[in-house]
């Protein structure tokens, strides 16, 4: 915890001074822009990331980047997407996925997590992905699958949680209406890169293909 401590120490004495002004603004409200979904992973950090500051970003994180599909029983993230699309009225949702993902690894070999039911039962939320890979591949509905699928695995977990946003009644009125954007992302913990999906894509692209008319108004 020393680390901890000291980070804390810091704090109050350099960052916050330096940024007064803006935990003042944030002390009674916030008005984010983006959801972002993405992994408990410790390596992730959404705001190093994307170069945001505290008010920009609003963050829901679980092993695996998941949300579940709509249905009448309360989740913390049915509740948390319900209230930063109806209440905070974000207009993009990106859900970010990541390399060497302890979560999917899981998800590979169902059958393996013995002494975990809770994160066995969590991961049936990525089953549909599991299943496309396996289908895609031949791969018999009793066999676990090897690692070297687990990229391909990673890529389609997102897309399909991308597919499961849209089942929830908020977003499926944003989405109908314009008003929301869904982004599916994977980030390479190694390299940096962000590879990019959407709601409709089939395929990935790299940030700069995905992003080539934002990147050109910036660049101006």
């Amino acid at each position: 915890m020393d680390h901890i401590v000291r980070g804390v120490l810091n704090f109050h004495k350099n960052v916050y001074p330096e940024h007064k002004d803006l935990f003042g603004a944030l002390a009674t409200s916030q008005n984010p822009d983006v959801l972002f979904i993405t992994c408990s992973d410790s390596r992730i950090d959404p705001n190093m990331l994307t170069g945001s500051h505290p008010g920009d970003l609003f963050i829901c994180r679980n092993a695996g980047n998941v949300i579940p599909p709509h249905s009448n029983e309360t989740g913390s993230m049915t509740a948390s997407i319900e209230y930063a699309v109806a209440v905070l009225g974000v207009r993009h949702i990106i859900v970010c996925g990541h390399t060497d993902c302890g979560a999917i690894t899981g998800a590979l070999d169902i059958p393996a997590l013995k002494g975990l039911p809770h994160v066995k039962e969590w991961l049936g939320h990525c089953r549909s992905a599991i299943e496309i890979v396996r289908e895609r591949h031949d791969i018999p509905t009793d066999a676990c699958l090897d690692s070297k699928y687990l990229n391909e695995a990673i890529e389609e977990n997102v897309q399909q949680q991308v597919q499961h946003l849209r089942t929830h009644p908020v977003v499926a009125a944003k989405l109908a209406t314009g008003k929301i954007q869904v982004h599916g992302w994977v980030y390479d913990i190694k390299s940096g890169d962000i590879r990019c999906c959407g709601r409709d894509s089939l395929e990935f692209k790299s940030f700069d293909q995905y992003y080539a008319d934002h990147i050109a108004k910036i660049n101006g």
